[in-house]
């Protein structure tokens, strides 16, 4: 196989990777000119599974090929040639999370949510199509230079639980992964890839896997039996809201895991958001240029009684009448309605029969009545007019004492 130079109409350019059912490529594609990745299928079966099988690879490759989103490897093409399925797809430039996880060592926690968020979304999209993976696996996750997670192998778990029949070491080849119900021989459906991927995320958090033993039956009874320690115990530096979320995705019933791989990315969204502090220019409820800005108790009272209710109380429109005194006072030039001859007596003979009493100096610049003492108030000056007034009020008094007298 690794000297083999051309699979269907694509050229061989190097061997990527080999396992249990076949080998990827890398190849050009010469109609197209662009490079893919070719992965093949062993169907060295005997004549009757292999019709089976192979109905079913075409079945599953061809839903495979009907996904397209930004977190799932595209397939391109499928074929055969001769024993030799293949499924021509997306080739990455990047690395398995597999190796990333070699050294048994933990990621950092921001990145580890990062990839696992990714891989949901791209889960939550096949399975809105109808398409489980049934075989999620760091193997199966590519990480590109950029961060990007992309899902591969859509299609092909199906062909592996097919073989159960005839190759049951294949399908368990890597059986750390599986969900309780894929152990006891149950129906896999979505809820099964949201087991498999906590369980990728907990060996991400802590660098190991949840659920360990010698053999394979050992490793059965621990997935269908054992409640891991949550990661936070082996790594201080994961929150306690995520030790909640992945034991929700690592409940053994499949009614009490996460029902959606969408519910799933969402919380582990809300959870990244907590590791590190909002950005004052990425974070809208910061702006009060905002249609909602956020405010605290102090800045509520403050709007509560010198804004809100501004607008609302009638004396707003009042507040010019403080200040309008001097525009009521009505100008005293020649013999106003405030000026009767009444009042201008009055006021005369008040100034007369007290000569100590002060006045205010006069201002020249005053157009108004001011106040005098024990409330009395005089026009704006002493003039021709109020001396002829005065003389013709004392001539008036004059001549009636001279009538009285006479009488």
């Amino acid at each position: 196989m690794s000297t083999q130079r051309s699979i269907g109409r694509y050229e061989i350019q190097a061997e990527l990777g080999r396992g249990a059912m076949g080998v990827v490529y890398r190849a050009n594609d010469p109609l197209l000119s662009r490079t893919v990745a070719i992965k093949t299928i062993n169907m060295d079966l005997e004549q009757d599974g292999m019709d089976e099988y192979e109905a079913r690879f075409y079945q599953e490759a061809k839903a495979a090929g009907g996904l397209n989103h930004t977190n799932i490897v595209i397939v391109y093409d499928i074929g055969k040639t001769g024993n030799l399925a293949y499924m021509a797809m997306e080739y990455i430039d990047g690395v398995e999370l597999r190796s990333m996880l070699s050294q048994e060592q933990p990621l950092p926690v921001a990145q580890a949510l990062d990839i696992a968020a990714q891989v949901a979304e791209g889960l939550a999209y096949a399975h809105e199509h109808q398409v489980v993976h049934r075989d999620v696996k760091p193997a199966n996750i590519l990480i590109t230079p950029n961060g990007r997670a992309k899902i591969a192998d859509f299609g092909i778990a199906r062909m592996r639980s097919a073989e159960t029949q005839t190759q049951t070491g294949v399908i368990l080849g890597s059986p750390k992964y599986l969900s309780p119900e894929q152990v006891v021989g149950k129906r896999a459906d979505h809820r099964s890839d949201v087991f498999s991927l906590g369980v990728i995320l907990y060996q991400c958090l802590t660098g190991k896997t949840p659920f360990n033993g010698d053999g394979v039956s050992a490793l059965m009874y621990q997935i269908t039996n054992h409640n891991p320690a949550p990661p936070s115990t082996m790594n201080p530096q994961v929150p306690v809201m995520l030790d909640y979320i992945i034991a929700k995705a690592l409940a053994k019933s499949v009614d009490e895991r996460y029902q959606s791989a969408a519910d799933f990315a969402a919380d582990l969204r809300e959870c990244r958001k907590t590791l590190e502090p909002p950005m004052e220019a990425s974070n809208p409820r910061l702006s009060t240029s905002g249609s909602n800005p956020v405010l605290s108790v102090t800045q509520t009272v403050v709007l509560d009684r010198s804004q809100t209710l501004k607008p609302k109380e009638p004396p707003a429109a009042a507040e010019p009448e403080a200040a309008a005194p001097p525009a009521e006072v009505v100008p005293t030039r020649g013999l106003s309605r405030a000026f009767d001859s009444t009042e201008a007596t009055q006021r005369l003979l008040a100034q007369t029969l007290d000569p100590q009493s002060e006045v205010p100096p006069e201002d020249p610049e005053t157009t108004g009545p001011v106040m005098l003492p024990y409330g009395l108030r005089r026009s704006r000056a002493w003039g021709d007019r109020e001396n002829k007034i005065l003389a013709a009020t004392v001539m008036a008094a004059l001549a009636i004492a001279a009538w009285i007298i006479s009488a």
